[in-house]
This record gives C-alpha cells, structure tokens and sequence, in this order.
C-alpha cells in the first residue's frame, strides 16, 4: 500500500463519527440482505415425520405434511401447523411476516400500534410495518447503488471524454448538457411513470438518464488540467493510444476527487426513490417502499408510529450516508490533517 492511501485510511479513521456510520450502515444493510431470514411468512426449516424441509427454498404440497390439499402449503394456517407439529417442529424467522403478508384472523385488524407481536405496528392493509422496513430498506439501498454505479460510469466516460479532447468536441457536449441539465427532471420523472409500467429496472433506467450528470463537470476539469502535464505529452508523442492515456494515466487522478462525492449521489438517489413513492409514481403499488410507507402516515394521522417510522430510518439512513461521504472527502482532502 502506498503512504498516500495509508495516509488516507489513517484521516478516515480518525473520523469517529464516519468510521462508526460505515460500520453502523454496513451492518443494517447485511442484514437487510438477509431480509427473508428475518421477516419471513414461511419458517426457515421444518423437520417432519424423520425428514428436513426448508419452505424458503422450495414449495411443499399441504399432502407433503399430512394435509387433504395438493396446493401449496400456507404455513400461516394453524391447521397446517398442528399437522406438521404432531410429528415434528418448525423454525420460524424472529419476524413471522413477509412485506406483503396481510393478518388474518379475530383481532388482526389494520393500524394495529406497535406491541410485542407487531414491533412497529400494522399498516392500513394490515400489513406488518417492521417486516416493510426490512424489505423496504434493502431496495432503496440496492437502488441508489446500482443507480450511483452505472450514472458514474456514464458521467466518467463523458466527462472524460469532453476535457482530453476538448475544442469542438467539449463545446458541442457543454451545450447538451446546459439543455438536458435545465430539464425538470423531476417532472419528467413523474410524466414518464404515469404511462410506464413502473418497476425496479424500469424506474433505474428512466433515472438514469439524468443522474449521469453528476460527476461530469468535476471528471471534465480534472482531465482539461491532466492532458496538459508533461508524462501525457510524451505519452502522446510515443504513440500511446488515447484510450490507454485516458483510462490508465489521467482517470486515477480524477477519480480521488470522485469518489468523495459517491456517498452523497447514493443519498440522492435514495431521496428521489423516496419522493417517488410518497407521490405515487414510483415501485409497484404493495412493493415494500419508504415513501410509501410515508404517505400511509400522511393519510393515516390518527396511526402516528407510520410517520414516525417512515421519518426515522430515512433520516437515519440518510444521516449515516452524509456522515460517511465527509469522512471519505476529509480522507482525500490534501490539506487535511489527522486529529
């Protein structure tokens, strides 16, 4: 490792507030990424009559447990379980409920408050909110990191390309993205989902193409001062092909001022995600989603743990991104000293 990234690691970890962020972010996302481990409406593994049977990996007929129905086995059903437990057991997740699972049954009713059975309370759908949050966590994080991935690397290449060629080329490109960056994005967002079939992927490439903005005017300034310095002229003069010169020997330059800004186009990605889903134009209706869950606060007001929740994991996540992007800027800041 070279003294300057040891130099960078020892700044970041001098940051108390970053360092414990990333580990506190880091943990809640491994554990989202188990989220059918932890909230689930299907045990982890069943042991029946002298045999194993794991519900998350494969589907069993209800005739598999001694039941009259071939179709698939609602686990729920306290009839089922009676089968399975007379001639074994079940291992269920700590939270019995998948994101989409809605209570049946004498008092499971909606808008229930949070209580030992329901950590933060049930929906208007009487759906179990900790179950939503889990789920809900784990997409818009995987969102804003697959969105921050693929608008980087479009931003890179583009900016990339403006400042080492520069003339014509730089100005025909600054004057697109003066057009394309004087769009409301926002509205054309909510304009192109209202007659798109919204999903996952869907939603991702209609962001895209704004998002990619983002590093372009930074990778541009970076690469108009690294085509000047003497190693790219002699590169140039030796016949190195322009690629190599841009990929190999100016980007790792532009990139430490790059990455700084990587944790806060997460945190805007999310934010987007977030706005919307509170609108109406974001996931699939019952896809489990923060903004969702904040509009269920909005017209629920006599619910209030569906705000309350829906504010303090957005605000926590978004916290925890901001504390780890000025950690990560402070870390590649020159000028910036070890406290």
């Amino acid at each position: 490792m070279t003294p300057i990234n040891r130099r960078r690691i020892a700044v970041f970890r001098s940051s108390k507030r970053g360092v414990y962020s990333l580990v506190v972010f880091g943990l809640l996302f491994l554990l989202s990424l188990f989220a059918e481990l932890l909230a689930n409406d299907k045990p982890i593994l069943i042991y029946y009559d002298g045999g194993f049977y794991l519900p998350l990996v494969r589907d069993y007929p209800e005739t598999t447990f001694g039941g009259d129905f071939p179709t698939n086995a609602v686990y729920t059903d306290e009839e089922v379980q009676k089968l399975i437990e007379a001639k074994g057991w079940i291992v269920w997740p700590p939270i019995p409920y998948s994101y989409n699972t809605v209570l049946k049954g004498e008092g499971r009713r909606a808008l229930q408050p949070p209580s030992w059975r329901h950590w933060l309370g049930t929906d208007d759908q009487a759906r179990d909110v900790m179950a939503r949050v889990i789920y809900g966590f784990r997409i818009s994080v995987l969102f804003g990191l697959v969105l921050t991935i693929l608008s980087s690397i479009i931003g890179v290449i583009a900016g990339a390309t403006q400042g080492y060629f520069g003339g014509l080329v730089d100005l025909l490109f600054q004057r697109f993205l003066e057009i394309w960056s004087s769009m409301p994005t926002l509205y054309i967002l909510i304009i192109l989902a209202s007659f798109i079939q919204p999903g996952f992927w869907v939603l991702l490439g209609i962001m895209l193409l704004f998002s990619w903005m983002a590093l372009v005017g930074l990778v541009r300034a970076e690469f108009l001062r690294g085509r000047n310095f003497d190693y790219v002229r002699a590169a140039r003069a030796l016949g190195m092909m322009d690629a190599r010169i841009m990929f190999r020997h100016i980007l790792p330059n532009a990139m430490t001022a790059s990455l700084t800004f990587l944790p806060f186009i997460v945190a805007g990605s999310v934010t987007t995600l977030t706005s919307l889903d509170f609108l109406g134009f974001g996931l699939p209706v019952g896809s489990p989603s923060l903004g969702e869950l904040l509009l269920q606060g909005k017209n629920n007001l006599n619910a209030p743990w569906l705000a309350f929740t829906g504010f303090f994991i957005i605000a926590l996540m978004l916290s925890l991104l901001v504390f780890i992007g000025e950690a990560v800027r402070d870390a590649f800041n020159p000028r910036k000293v070890m406290v």
